[in-house]
């Protein structure tokens, strides 16, 4: 059996749904479903995203149980920094040092682990990056 993920429901707060509508479309996801409640995002090869109205009030803490964050692979390097002026413009600060290269992720001189890291405003911890060939 080879499983692919087929979609990833995220529960948030409505008033923060265009940031993720915002994000998502910087990230060249296309949005397929959109009301005051509810987005959903597609990424062109079959995933989705979803974020719906929280259900409860509750904080989230990506370093308890349950998914830490969630990593989206960029196709180069620069793509990694439109992202983190997209964070910049919308009041986002990077975290964790990024943006920044990994060598202890990829030990290969000649290629990179090229990240940013950032909390929505739900506190759902997101990263994007880039591996591959450096840049110039």
């Amino acid at each position: 059996m080879k499983t692919t993920i087929s979609h990833i429901q995220f529960n948030v707060r409505p008033a923060n749904l265009v940031f993720y509508k915002d994000l998502m479309a910087c990230l060249g996801w296309q949005t397929i479903y959109a009301d005051d409640a509810m987005l959903g995002v597609a990424d062109g090869r079959g995933a989705s995203l979803w974020f719906s109205a929280q259900v409860k009030e509750v904080s989230n803490d990506y370093d308890g149980p349950g998914m830490n964050h969630l990593g989206i692979g960029a196709p180069t390097q620069a793509d990694v920094d439109t992202v983190t002026a997209f964070l910049k413009d919308h009041g986002v600060p990077a975290l964790f040092d990024t943006p920044r290269h990994r060598p202890d992720f990829e030990p290969n001189p000649e290629r990179t682990y090229y990240q940013v890291m950032f909390e929505s405003p739900d506190r759902v911890l997101f990263e994007v990056v880039y591996t591959g060939p450096k840049a110039g």
